[in-house]
């Protein structure tokens, strides 16, 4: 239960803990990211069992215990399930999400009152920018919503591109086919009419890198990863509407 430690982007750290056990014989990772600057943050904590080795990894890094920030895609045991944890040991830490996960959960879940950020607005950790961008049922669950690094222009994409297997931490060849085959295997997200366009918005940002939840991270011409990801959700819709 090791995590991993790559650094995707300056300033941007990725913890990646691989599980064979998941979905068997590719196993399946999980990915914790540590954004750099005179404000730290914290995306995805992974779940409560995950908390000491993923902390020792941050400890690599920074001290634990200098975290200023905490965040995730969606209210979920491998998104969130050491947010108290982390709130435990950094004393300045702040869970900051959207509206909707905030009224819904995390004013009830979080050991401290989160920060409500709305959508579109930015963050700024002191060397590094985070914009917050609601995401509603995508890829599942009402209060989803990501954010963009806006400095190294990173896509932190949460469930979205989620893939099977332990590849390398960064790629350069499109994880668009991977991640449908794991989509075809999981049935995770939320077939809706806006998935499609919603993903197409994210396109809109240009990122020069996606920061997987599960999975490789992809670096090169992102727009085009997230419009081959909509292009396969909304044909999905149009078959299971048939």
């Amino acid at each position: 239960m090791t995590p991993k430690k790559t650094q995707i982007a300056p300033g941007i750290f990725k913890f990646s803990t691989y599980v064979p056990e998941i979905a068997p014989p590719a196993g399946f990772g999980f990915n914790q990211y540590l954004v750099l600057g005179s404000e730290p943050l914290l995306f995805h904590t992974g779940p409560r069992h995950m908390f000491k080795p993923v902390m020792e990894a941050v400890g690599s890094v920074i001290a634990p215990q200098s975290l200023r920030w905490i965040s995730f895609g969606h209210v979920e045991s491998d998104e969130c399930g050491a947010m108290n944890d982390w709130l435990a040991i950094a004393p300045d830490a702040q869970i900051v999400h959207g509206a909707t996960a905030c009224m819904v959960s995390l004013n009830d879940l979080a050991d401290r009152p989160p920060r409500v950020l709305s959508d579109g607005e930015v963050l700024d950790l002191g060397g590094k920018r985070v914009r917050w961008i609601d995401t509603p049922h995508v890829p599942h669950a009402w209060e989803s919503g990501l954010i963009f690094e806006e400095v190294t222009e990173t896509l932190f994409s949460g469930d979205l591109f989620s893939q099977i297997g332990d590849g390398i931490p960064v790629t350069a060849e499109s994880i668009v086919p991977l991640s449908v085959r794991t989509e075809e295997m999981f049935k995770a997200t939320s077939l809706t009419p806006w998935t499609g366009s919603t993903i197409r918005k994210l396109a809109d940002l240009k990122p020069r890198m996606l920061a997987v939840m599960h999975g490789q991270c992809f670096a090169g011409d992102c727009a085009a990863e997230l419009l081959g990801l909509a292009d396969y959700y909304e044909s999905s819709l149009k078959v299971a509407l048939r």
